[in-house]
């Protein structure tokens, strides 16, 4: 694994933290792998904190102690929380606004990797681009951690899923979520595939280029391209004479800054996904859930893109 900016994750013992006001201090449970994980460690991403510094972004725990002025959660509560950082440790203090109460049901590693992954999917497809009961959804990276999710929320919300991923047991993945229709990205020509579908009404993509100029065309009139990363690591340059003539959107997605500038759309999102995930339309794909000591090989399989759905880090009782 290249780490340009820093070293490989280091195991390190620090002192237990103690909640500030408005924090909760969770006994993490687990913490699921994002691929700004991956960027925070190179260095590049948009929120990268001073070294050094605790990756992890999201956890799902028990609460271990309340901070002062915090009401509406419980000593032994199952809580999973969103804070940037601080999840790859077995303590850690989060904001109280950034937490959400779990089902009984809802297994920690699942729970570690559901707010992302589903909260992206969930606000991309129905807060940004607005997808409808019998339009096509087109997925780019449909068995990655925020594409599967993409795949299965577009099935259950009516639409016909076309996922787009590496390989035949990464599209079965796909397929079990919900996608109909199957395009293998390393052995398709994905201009006439993109084609041959007679056109689709939205574009999901945490993947970019060399996809995401044949997907653009294969959009309808009035289609929506949802940006909302660029895991292949080419970022896509969209023409604007294309999105001129077609009358197509190109929407932005960058879920955690909706927890600055309007929270209540992912308080409202992730409300929406448990009593999805309660009633069972719902099912978090874990492929891979590795113990805190080997958290740089679970970087490397997002590194690799070897894995499907997300990647987990569990902590020892």
């Amino acid at each position: 694994m290249s780490w340009p900016r820093l070293t490989p994750p280091a195991l390190t013992d620090l002192p237990i933290p103690q909640p500030a006001a408005g924090e909760i201090r969770l006994r993490i449970r687990a913490c699921g792998l994002n691929f700004a994980d991956l960027l925070m460690a190179k260095g590049t991403y948009q929120e990268t904190p001073p070294t050094p510094f605790v990756m992890g972004m999201e956890v799902a725990g028990t609460v271990d102690a309340l901070g002062e002025g915090v009401t509406g959660f419980s000593i032994g509560q199952r809580v999973a929380g969103f804070a940037g950082k601080g999840g790859l440790a077995e303590y850690g203090c989060f904001p109280v606004e950034r937490c959400l109460p779990l089902p009984d049901a809802m297994p920690f590693d699942q729970a570690a990797g559901f707010m992302v992954a589903y909260g992206t999917s969930h606000v991309a497809l129905v807060h940004r681009a607005r997808l409808m009961a019998g339009e096509t959804l087109l997925v780019l990276g449909a068995a990655g951690g925020v594409g599967l999710t993409a795949v299965e929320i577009g099935a259950k919300l009516g639409a016909k899923v076309v996922a787009v991923a590496r390989g035949p047991e990464k599209l079965k993945v796909a397929e079990a979520a919900g996608a109909t229709v199957l395009i293998d990205s390393e052995s398709t020509d994905l201009k006439a595939a993109f084609k041959a579908l007679g056109g689709v009404d939205v574009v999901y993509d945490a993947v970019g280029e060399p996809a995401a100029s044949a997907a653009l065309r294969a959009l309808r009139p009035q289609g929506r391209y949802v940006v909302i990363g660029f895991a292949g690591g080419g970022v896509p340059q969209f023409p604007a004479n294309i999105l001129l003539v077609k009358n197509i959107d190109v929407i932005g997605l960058y879920w955690g800054g909706y927890s600055v500038f309007a929270p209540n759309v992912i308080t409202r999102s992730l409300t929406d996904l448990i009593a999805m995930y309660a009633k069972g339309d719902l099912h978090p794909h874990v492929s891979h859930a590795l113990p805190l000591e080997r958290t740089a090989e679970a970087m490397e399989l997002m590194r690799t893109r070897t894995s499907t759905g997300k990647v987990v880090v569990t902590m020892d009782d």
